[in-house]
């Protein structure tokens, strides 16, 4: 009988409410980076962590086989998924990707037999996998936050919070408590925007204390009027978790922060 168990492959987060990419400030279903997570174990860690090249040279012997036909449509559905894979392996350059393991997997399971390795070898496997690559991460944030941290202009907190002041507000700064509209639009290193509330034309209202640690410090530094630049180290954002599919382990998050005004 074909043994059957999940390695965590489930993508989304282990909360209560749904919140994905969009009004993130809100509390709506699909708000997704201003809220912490708990750290889960997911497939899409692995495979958002595999190397272009080393995937084609390991494919070469199968690339030079007689290509299928696909004339049928199992046959090009079954092609679509190999290429939806294939671009997901295809992401980063943290795994020597090893195609023949890859494909005895699927043909192990395929032909009904039990797995070669067991849940306990694979979860740690993957772990590990996540370890490396969190390492190299945390490598070049401590790079990034020291260059951009040397720049004039640039003020770091002794948290490791970093902000430019693009316009000066006035008034008192908000309490952690306090109620607060704001503008924003986060962006990643590579300059993927993964929220914006600038984009959707409508500011958003929370709670200081209701977002996360970085946002809550800058928050209490700014003035109703003020604009920042602002650069949150991952531990005080969304640490070795990420945050759905925008944000991945250990990133460095960039925000462009408008404090409209302190509403309580």
């Amino acid at each position: 009988m074909r043994a059957r168990f999940s390695i965590g492959v489930q993508r989304g987060f282990a909360r209560s409410a749904s919140v994905h990419l969009g009004s993130t400030l809100t509390g709506a279903s699909n708000d997704v980076m201003m809220f912490s997570y708990p750290e889960r174990f997911t497939m899409h860690r692995l495979t958002s962590a595999l190397t272009v090249s080393a995937l084609l040279l390991s494919a070469a012997p199968l690339v030079a086989q007689d290509t299928p036909a696909l004339e049928s449509v199992d046959a090009r559905v079954s092609y679509g998924l190999g290429l939806q894979i294939g671009e997901n392996l295809a992401q980063n350059d943290e795994l020597d990707f090893d195609i023949e393991a890859f494909v005895q997997g699927i043909a192990d399971v395929e032909a009904g037999v039990d797995p070669r390795l067991d849940e306990e070898t694979l979860v740690a496997a993957f772990e590990a996998l996540n370890a490396r690559a969190s390492e190299g991460k945390l490598t070049e944030n401590a790079a990034f936050l020291e260059q951009n941290g040397a720049r004039d202009g640039v003020t770091t907190t002794d948290s490791g919070l970093q902000y430019e002041v693009v316009e000066e507000g006035t008034g008192e700064t908000p309490a952690e408590t306090d109620t607060v509209t704001v503008h924003y639009e986060g962006r990643l290193l590579d300059e993927t925007v993964f929220d914006s509330s600038i984009e959707r034309g409508e500011p958003a209202s929370f709670p200081v204390n209701g977002v996360i640690q970085g946002w809550q410090e800058a928050l209490q530094l700014m003035k109703p009027g003020a604009t920042w630049e602002v650069w949150i180290p991952s531990d005080l954002a969304y640490g070795p978790q990420g945050a759905g599919q925008a944000i991945g382990p250990n990133e460095v998050l960039n925000f462009t922060i408008e404090l409209i005004s302190i509403d309580s």
